[in-house]
């Protein structure tokens, strides 16, 4: 078993039992109406866990803002690397994901911290 393996089942261990439900809404774009000028949009939710905490001001900046939250989730708990244009509801309230930064270990992803945005 690598390293990155390991760390890949530590993190997703270490997270379900400290991280609390979240859903992760993988939100597919299809095919374009003409007539109506709309996208059709699939979406695939996924319940993981993951530790929800507030961004620190110093993490302030032009993209993230006072308020916004960082979520962590282990990547190995996930089918696919969350996208900008996908969704995360904790406690029935939609968050817009707006930056997503990858902790990797031997060009393995380990886990995602996510900044999201209500």
């Amino acid at each position: 078993m690598s390293l990155a393996t390991s760390l890949q089942n530590v993190a997703s261990k270490v997270l379900a039992k400290l991280g609390g439900d979240v859903t992760i809404r993988t939100i597919t774009l299809s095919s374009y109406n003409t007539t109506t000028g709309a996208v059709t949009e699939t979406t695939s939710d996924t319940e993981v866990k993951g530790v929800l905490e507030d961004v620190n001001i110093r993490e302030v900046n032009e993209l993230v803002q006072a308020g916004d939250k960082k979520l962590i989730v282990a990547a190995k708990d996930l089918a696919s690397t969350p996208t900008t244009v996908d969704k995360v509801l904790i406690n029935s309230v939609v968050h817009q994901i707006i930056r997503i930064q990858t902790i990797e270990q031997d060009n393995t992803a380990i886990t995602y911290e996510i900044i999201l945005r209500a």
